[in-house]
């Protein structure tokens, strides 16, 4: 596979952004909203935004349990701040009703950065990602409390864990798209192209 199509799951948050970030890594970008769309990517991204509004949306658009049987299928999946909380086997501080789709074996803080007013950039070391730290948007952003066996940190700030990847699912608590550095999406096209 030379250009893999990845979709970008667009019931809420910066959709846009992760277009041109994964075209700009090479990728065939495109919006899913319906459970169709998600059967015809090789990946997708799940956004920035708020968690609870996306799982809520998620339902609504009859799309949880197809993108739970997609991820345990091993699709290649990769979320951002509150796409991070989606790939959360357990939140700490779950909303009313908050779901999540799970694949990554990592306890999840929701907020634990702060409030809006509280957000911040800062460099990041990533494993994987050369030529240097990336650029971290943090906003409202989740940290990793604690993760299992077979997950691997891929990058903390702090002393937090702020990235960690397990087989094909990698989670961000902060947002490489919002910097115009688009090697953390390389990363992620790559692993799409690797598990074709």
């Amino acid at each position: 596979m030379t250009t893999p199509l990845i979709g970008v799951l667009a019931l809420q948050g910066d959709v846009r952004e992760h277009l041109i970030a994964l075209a700009s890594a090479d990728a065939v970008a495109r919006p899913v909203r319906r459970p169709e769309e998600l059967a015809e990517v090789d990946g997708l991204v799940i956004p920035g935004g708020e968690s609870t509004t996306i799982s809520k949306l998620a339902e609504l658009f009859g799309l949880m349990e197809p993108l739970r049987e997609r991820v345990g299928a091993g699709m290649p999946v990769y979320g951002t701040c509150a796409g991070m909380i989606m790939l959360a086997d357990k939140i700490l501080d779950p909303r009313s009703g908050q779901e999540t789709l799970g694949g990554i074996d990592m306890i999840v803080r929701r907020n634990a950065f702060g409030r809006q007013n509280e957000s911040f950039e800062a460099a990041v070391e990533v494993a994987g990602v050369e030529g240097g730290p990336v650029e971290g948007v943090f906003i409202r952003a989740p940290w990793v409390e604690s993760v299992g066996a077979r997950a691997e940190v891929v990058a903390e700030h702090d002393g937090h864990i702020v990235a960690v990847r397990q087989g094909n699912a990698l989670a961000t608590s902060f947002h490489p798209e919002l910097t115009g550095d688009h090697r953390v999406h390389a990363l992620f096209v790559d692993m799409v192209r690797a598990a074709a």
